[in-house]
């Protein structure tokens, strides 16, 4: 397969000049002060987040958490194989592949829901593949699940994604009330997919597999106290309290640990500088234009009310800007729009599970593919497309249906 989107990564150069151009719009008064000042108290905390996670993601990775977990997940109930009386080591029992792919359709999905959709493509995506080469099947359909569900298994929670936490500041409502109202579409969200990815994937998940064994870990003190961490986070970022707050701490916490016992591993790229100064970037720059009438051009296409047409109306918008763009300015362009909860709502079905088509629908997708040229894997994005735009077609309008049941709209 033919690798057509190798320089379609938003690099350095696009990073510094979005980022730039928001500094000048910023300098020369076309952003006002006073939206300058309600965008920087809505995003600051959220990228402080962004920020603080990726560092907690990427040192439990290096202390051998997901590797681990994922090992024990995909052996089961079995023991390590030991050796018998004349020395040599027993055959492990072999498993089924579906039930890989179904660990793999799960680790996606907590991953996402719980650590974001970000985390599941940088770290959930190079062990999925490990998996499946150990299985000895193409790596393409563990691939495929896991940018499909980093997307749509996106929409439970506010940390499951950077455009729900801009959605539940507007709200103002907990993360309870915000799971209370995105759970029926959220489970649409997960369940199409899966679906789609067995009809389209069943020949390859036949047969069976020897499970790999559990990696040998060289500081059994930072694993643990990495998991720990990690465990003790994830209640946190949904107890209500500001999710910077919990994540800074854990951040701060494993730091100290990696100071004292693997100093080695510190380095300066685990903090994602070039995604934040891009999603600054966006900020600026789309809040500019919502100063300049960004809102009234989509407002003819998008729909009024809490109908079912108008929900679909905002969805299907969202889903074309988040495809024409990205999935952050188009849900900044389209807020202002969704004066409901329940068009809020349709807005980020749109922006979530719209992300399926384009490369650069979502950072997630970009950030997979990085991940997966790093493997050596190549794919096509034409296939890619048109795949995720079947997909599309059917989720949306489920979802939003979904969404308008559960909230016992008339029609």
């Amino acid at each position: 397969m033919k690798n057509i989107m190798a320089g379609a990564l938003p690099g350095k150069l696009l990073t510094a000049g979005l980022f730039g151009a928001g500094i000048i719009l910023v300098a020369s008064g076309l952003l006002s002060e006073n939206s300058f000042a309600q965008l920087a108290g809505r995003t600051v905390p959220i990228l402080l987040f962004v920020a603080a996670m990726t560092v907690v993601t990427d040192l439990a990775e290096s202390a051998g958490v997901f590797k681990v977990v994922t090992a024990k997940l995909a052996r089961g109930r079995q023991r390590v194989p030991r050796s018998d009386p004349q020395g040599e080591k027993a055959a492990a029992p072999s498993q089924r592949i579906l039930l890989l792919w179904l660990l793999v359709v799960a680790l996606a999905t907590v991953s996402t829901i719980f650590l974001s959709l970000d985390t599941t493509a940088v770290l959930v995506t190079p062990v999925v593949v490990s998996l499946a080469k150990h299985a000895r099947i193409h790596p393409l359909p563990f691939a495929l699940t896991t940018v499909w569900l980093a997307n749509t298994a996106s929409l439970l929670l506010p940390v499951s994604n950077l455009t729900n936490l801009l959605a539940q500041h507007r709200l103002n409502i907990s993360p309870a009330q915000f799971a209370e109202l995105m759970w029926a579409p959220a489970l649409v969200g997960v369940a199409v997919p899966v679906a789609f990815l067995f009809l389209i994937f069943r020949k390859q998940f036949r047969g069976r597999f020897v499970p790999p064994a559990v990696p040998a870990v060289t500081d059994k003190a930072l694993l643990l106290l990495s998991g720990i961490t990690l465990a003790a986070l994830l209640p946190a970022l949904v107890s209500g309290m500001p999710v910077w707050i919990p994540a800074s701490f854990a951040a701060a916490f494993l730091l100290v640990v990696f100071l004292v016992r693997q100093r080695a591993a510190l380095r300066w790229s685990m903090l994602p500088i070039q995604p934040l100064l891009l999603a600054m970037g966006l900020f600026l720059v789309v809040a500019t234009l919502q100063d300049h009438g960004l809102a009234e051009a989509f407002s003819r296409f998008a729909g009024t009310g809490d109908g079912l047409a108008s929900l679909l109306q905002i969805a299907g918008v969202g889903a074309v800007a988040a495809n024409g763009v990205n999935n952050l300015p188009g849900y900044l362009a389209l807020e202002p729009l969704a004066n409901s909860p329940l068009r809020l709502a349709a807005l980020l079905i749109g922006v979530n599970f719209g992300p399926l088509v384009s490369p650069w629908a979502s950072l997630a997708t970009l950030l997979w593919h990085s991940r997966l040229k790093a493997l050596g894997i190549t794919i096509s994005w034409r296939g890619y497309a048109l795949a995720g735009l079947c997909l599309v077609v059917v989720l949306i309008p489920s979802s939003i249906v979904a969404l308008w049941w559960a909230a016992g709209m008339p029609a």
